[in-house]
């Protein structure tokens, strides 16, 4: 795919280019991408809490010491969302957030064992979602059902067969795990992946997040994945970043989210130049941009401003996405002459 497309100089800092350019996002979580104006209507709903008085205090909530602080911050706000009608509410404030980012296509993850605390079942998670979803023009949501390794492999297995029930009505295209990876590795899953496969789901898993390469190497072996969500310590492997780029099996990097959770130390750290460089076909995704005061075209900025990324590897980065997503062969070349063909595409 080099050179089809892609060139043409835009001037470093140009963040009205990157507002205006398409753009392809992959590894986004609904909850955790809820516009804090949807999240403050839903904590009001239920009463309110006290350490958050109006929206603005919002943000500071969202503040963490370290992964497993990420965590907690993230089972506090799940609290407030407790029916269909909240899960339907926060599909159209996303939704609607993707469209004016003029993100035109999105693959993301949604957490069902949450809802379960509130006797919802996941496929009545993802029907809200999609009607939520569906209610606004401008952005192309699939959904990728977390089976959240936190829970265990039984729990995994039991939400892969729950969420087959009405899947393809509610654009359920795929599974994949988040949670806290350095306690729960992916080998363990095997079952409930196997499982995913022979129901026609695609698979993902979060690895090398706050776990070492061991990680993706079982996220590969036993899970069999077809993409690796963050992969950020796959550097620390030449053996696997000769691996992940030779058999082009895709990773989706989220730089601001690895700050923010302390996963990276800082920007100037984060190892997806070197991922970019190696031939792995990488692509940038802000993870959950809410709660860490993100945005897509935020995070192209800053890999331009902090890292000295080109136009050309912004451009790369997207068509990477595209390539990675798991639109049938058909729409995703049609994905793809839409972004080259776009106006706002070369600057």
């Amino acid at each position: 795919m080099a050179g089809i497309g892609i060139e043409g100089p835009v001037a470093a800092a140009d963040r009205g280019w990157l507002e205006r350019m398409p753009k392809v996002e992959l590894h986004l979580h609904i909850e955790g991408a809820i516009p804090h104006a949807a999240l403050w209507e839903l904590i009001r709903k239920y009463g309110g809490d006290s350490r958050v008085p109006d929206v603005d205090a919002l943000a500071g909530q969202f503040v963490y010491r370290d992964f497993p602080d990420f965590i907690d911050r993230w089972i506090w706000k799940q609290g407030f969302i407790r029916s269909a009608a909240d899960y339907e509410l926060i599909g159209a404030a996303v939704a609607a957030e993707l469209a004016r980012q003029n993100v035109v296509y999105a693959e993301a993850f949604f957490t069902p064992s949450d809802g379960s605390r509130y006797g919802l079942r996941p496929p009545e998670v993802a029907a809200a979602l999609r009607h939520g979803l569906d209610s606004v023009a401008g952005a192309e949501v699939a959904l990728i059902c977390d089976v959240c390794r936190d829970l265990g492999p039984a729990a995994a297995q039991r939400t892969v067969e729950e969420i087959a029930e009405g899947a393809r009505e509610s654009g359920v295209i795929g599974i994949g795990m988040g949670g806290s990876e350095q306690s729960f590795p992916p080998e363990p899953f095997e079952a409930a992946y196997e499982m995913a496969r022979s129901l026609g789901f695609h698979t993902t898993a979060h690895a090398g997040e706050v776990a070492g390469p061991e990680s993706v190497w079982g996220a590969i072996r036993a899970l069999r994945v077809e993409r690796i969500d963050h992969g950020t310590r796959a550097v620390d492997d030449p053996a696997l970043l000769r691996y992940l780029a030779e058999r082009r099996l895709p990773v989706t990097s989220c730089p601001g989210s690895n700050v923010a959770t302390g996963a990276v130390a800082s920007l100037d750290e984060h190892p997806i130049r070197r991922l970019l460089d190696a031939g792995v076909v990488v692509s940038v995704a802000t993870d959950d941009p809410a709660m860490f005061g993100l945005s897509m075209a935020g995070e192209l900025a800053a890999l331009q401003d902090r890292l000295g990324f080109g136009a050309d590897d912004l451009r790369r980065l997207t068509l990477n996405a595209v390539e990675s997503c798991w639109l049938p062969g058909d729409r995703r070349e049609a994905l793809r002459a839409r972004l080259v063909a776009d106006p706002s595409w070369i600057g």
